[in-house]
């Protein structure tokens, strides 16, 4: 893994917030995806970038659009 940046920082906090406003446990939305929570920790944290496929599934998990979060 290489260096994280301040904008996968941003991302995964923009994900997090909104997960906390719709009352969201990272597990519940970790399962509601298919991923492990630590997976899910991670792209929270910044320290891993979601596919395409994967970012796509957040959004509409959370009811937002993937440009929401850049």
């Amino acid at each position: 893994m290489g260096k994280i940046t301040k904008n996968q920082v941003k991302f995964g906090h923009r994900i997090q917030k909104r997960r906390q406003e719709l009352g969201i446990t990272q597990e519940e939305l970790a399962d509601r995806l298919n991923l492990s929570r630590t997976h899910m920790g991670h792209i929270e944290q910044g320290r891993r970038s979601p596919s395409l496929e994967v970012l796509n599934k957040i959004a509409k998990a959370l009811k937002t659009s993937p440009k929401f979060f850049f």
